[in-house]
């Protein structure tokens, strides 16, 4: 038998039989609604557009492109440099056009490449760190642009380096001739210990394009952030989780302003960057068929990663050392992904339950959330690699719906017997 719900808030409304009084069974809105009893909401965000959905999409698909395992992507540069040019030096291949040294790409891409890598690497670094860095240009160009100049100098470095080896080392082949430019002035060849140019900077490129375009993990989360936390400082909640909370106004003002103005054009950029670090790889596999020596191309690939290593897994994140590690501002944005914080029902579940116990998660280097010894039925579920609850909190609540759903219906199957 149907009973009459009890009203939520009796003590409100006017008295009598008004149709708003004391039965009201929804909660008003309005100037009696006092601050004490709106704590606890949050602001929701605003509409999505088709254009929005789309610009995530392709985003997305960057992501993967640029930020696949790094350390795998290592190994199979040096794998790749070792056995393909081991099949080009031994069984070399059909020549085309991508064989001649005057080919579109060698001339206007590969010989300049490092020129293509700062056009987009440039800008992008400039923008996203003077975002995170809320507008403090002193902190991005003492943080964060002596990276690029590092990786500049050693791309300097390494190529003059490599060119002293090939004209002390070498000789030409008609007598007479002590120099290289001397041999090639007169129309002779110079044989030496050419160490692949063009291998160093496709790969150099390549990592420098992977790690500089970091900042752009888990970006959006910064609007969900910014939105939380002016409705934190209206209602004067304090919020213990919201990485911004540390800012002062003027630095909220400064952030608001430079990532609704920015980030379109930081986006754009890093499809750029993800576009540009696909052809890398592309014209690398060109260096391995028909350019240079097996030798010559795995000592280049030798010393670009071992460059990349010094400079960003060991010199960038030691703390108290300069240049800062990319993502690094005045605030931390790329926290990790909390872990489920509960068994999903039986009717949700697409694996064997198992114990629950403490785990840990982290955000590893390839910008992906990695969970240690959490089911995957009770790890947050995510879209686009972004969470479906942006709080434990909001997570309880929704486990706690469902369980109680499904509590409810498991009653009513205990029922439906008894009555029958």
């Amino acid at each position: 038998m149907a009973t009459k719900r009890r009203p939520l808030r009796p003590n409100l409304g006017n008295p009598g039989n008004s149709p708003s009084g004391s039965n009201m069974n929804f909660r008003p809105g309005g100037p009696d609604i006092t601050r004490s009893e709106a704590r606890g909401t949050r602001p929701t965000a605003a509409p999505t557009s088709i254009r929005e959905i789309l610009v995530m999409g392709v985003i997305h698909l960057c992501k993967k492109i640029i930020f696949f395992n790094t350390d795998l992507k290592v190994a199979l540069y040096l794998g790749s440099l070792f056995v393909i040019s081991v099949i080009g030096d031994f069984a070399p291949f059909p020549k085309t056009y991508f064989a001649r040294s005057d080919n579109l790409f060698n001339q206007y891409f590969v010989k300049v490449g490092w020129g293509w890598t700062l056009l987009f690497v440039v800008p992008f670094l400039v923008l996203s760190a003077y975002t995170i860095t809320c507008g403090d240009h002193k902190r991005m160009l003492r943080h964060h642009f002596p990276r690029i100049v590092i990786a500049t100098f050693f791309w300097f470095f390494w190529t003059k380096l490599f060119n002293i080896v090939e004209n002390s080392y070498g000789r030409c082949t008609t007598k007479g001739f002590q120099s290289k430019s001397s041999c090639l002035r007169a129309g002779h060849l110079w044989k030496g210990f050419d160490i692949s140019g063009h291998a160093f900077i496709l790969i150099h490129s390549s990592l420098v394009l992977i790690e500089e375009a970091r900042p752009i993990i888990r970006w959006e989360t910064i609007k969900e952030h910014i939105r939380n936390e002016c409705h934190n400082r209206s209602s004067a909640q304090n919020s213990g989780t919201n990485p911004l909370r540390t800012l002062n106004e003027e630095q909220m003002r400064s952030l608001q302003f430079l990532y609704k103005r920015l980030t379109p054009i930081i986006r754009t950029l890093f499809i750029g960057m993800a576009a540009l670090q696909l052809l890398w790889d592309i014209m690398l596999v060109g260096t391995m068929l028909y350019y240079h020596r097996m030798i010559e191309k795995v000592i280049s690939g030798i010393i670009a990663i071992l460059t990349w290593y010094f400079t960003y897994r060991f010199w960038y994140p030691t703390p108290g050392l300069l240049p800062e590690a990319p993502g690094n501002g005045s605030f931390s944005y790329q926290r990790e992904i909390p872990t489920f914080p509960f068994k999903r029902p039986s009717h949700l579940s697409t694996g064997a339950a198992s114990s629950s116990g403490s785990s840990t998660s982290r955000t590893n280097l390839n910008g992906k959330a990695a969970t240690m010894g959490v089911p995957r039925d009770q790890q947050m579920p995510t879209f686009m690699g972004m969470p479906l609850f942006t709080t434990p909190k909001a997570a309880s609540a929704a486990a706690n719906l469902l369980l109680t759903e499904q509590q409810r219906r498991d009653k009513e199957r205990e029922q439906q017997p008894l009555e029958s």
